[in-house]
């Protein structure tokens, strides 16, 4: 399960990077970047 959010995580944040240099996707990448790094946080944290 901790890979599954790692790799939405990192589709996340490419989707983010994407959408920075284009600026096509508005406001709802920006908030999926947050989504992501929530993800990475929660996975470090569980395994510590």
């Amino acid at each position: 399960m901790r890979g599954l959010l790692y790799i939405i995580a990192v589709i996340l944040v490419i989707g983010w990077i994407f959408g920075f240099f284009f600026n096509n996707a508005g406001n709802l990448i920006h908030v999926l970047l947050v989504i992501a790094i929530v993800a990475l946080l929660l996975g470090v944290i569980r395994r510590a």
